[in-house]
């Protein structure tokens, strides 16, 4: 299994934080940064592939996936040119190589306990999967999706609250057609006028028609994203909770009160 990380973003809304160092190089658990726990999360599960989109902060990044020096796990950088002028949608699009066998796509600010991916790798065979979770109230820039009879027919940022099933946590696995429909997809997206202003979602919300979207529920279970000084330091927490409940032996437990967003 392969994974990409979209690790490009310059992250002005994380200012202070960030004039230094990129969003994925920010220490959420010791030393240990952003880009670590993704890291050791998609080895722990099998990942031994990644490709890292990096931009702002790319020699930063190289530094640390070479002293990483992980012999199980062959991980290296791709440089968009275009991070300072472009949304996500071009560094996804440029990523269109690393896109010929099954994969996870990740974005560079979400982090999450391991039995997020353990959910989404065991209950996925559709071409695409999405991994979703439940909150009670979803903000404006939540990326909200609206599911039937098991399917996904649409996400975004704009939908109805009324109609919305859950939000996309930034992790979505591609298998088999899909791997191909999404390549297709993002070609098309970025030959719009706009494509400099879009996100990648664009081009997976013009695939619900022709492509079986599943989803992925990890309503329960912790997972954050760090977009903002507020959820950096929620993100931190959590992690610092899910580690003493390893030290002692609780994590993962039946009956355990898990970590909530």
């Amino acid at each position: 299994m392969k994974a990409i990380l979209l690790s490009a973003g310059s992250g002005r809304r994380l200012h202070p934080h960030t004039l230094n160092r990129p969003t994925s190089m920010l220490p959420v658990l010791g030393e240990r940064t952003i880009l670590d726990v993704q890291l050791d999360a998609l080895a722990s599960h099998g990942v031994n592939d990644v490709a890292i989109m990096v931009g702002s902060g790319a020699d930063l990044v190289d530094s640390r996936v070479r002293a990483r020096g992980a012999p199980r796990m062959r991980a290296r950088t791709i440089y968009n040119p275009f991070h300072g002028s472009s949304s996500d949608l071009m560094t996804c699009w440029l990523a269109s190589g690393e896109m010929a066998e099954d994969f996870i796509l990740l974005d560079g600010d979400t982090v999450f306990e391991p039995n997020v991916l353990s959910i989404l790798l065991a209950n996925s065979s559709a071409p695409l999967t999405v991994t979703v979770a439940e909150k009670s109230e979803y903000q404006d820039d939540d990326v909200k999706v609206r599911v039937e009879d098991g399917r996904l027919l649409e996400l975004g940022e704009g939908l109805d609250p009324d109609l919305v099933a859950g939000e996309s946590i930034g992790m979505m696995l591609f298998r088999g057609s899909g791997v191909a429909a999404f390549r297709c997809a993002l070609s098309d997206a970025v030959r719009d006028p706009g494509a400099l202003g879009k996100r990648y979602l664009s081009a997976v919300d013009s695939m619900t028609d022709e492509v079986q979207i599943e989803t992925a529920s990890i309503t329960g279970n912790w997972w954050g994203e760090v977009r903002s000084p507020a959820k950096l330091a929620a993100v931190r927490a959590g992690l610092e909770q899910l580690e003493k409940l390893e030290a002692n032996g609780t994590y993962g437990q039946p009956g355990r009160v898990r970590i909530r967003r």
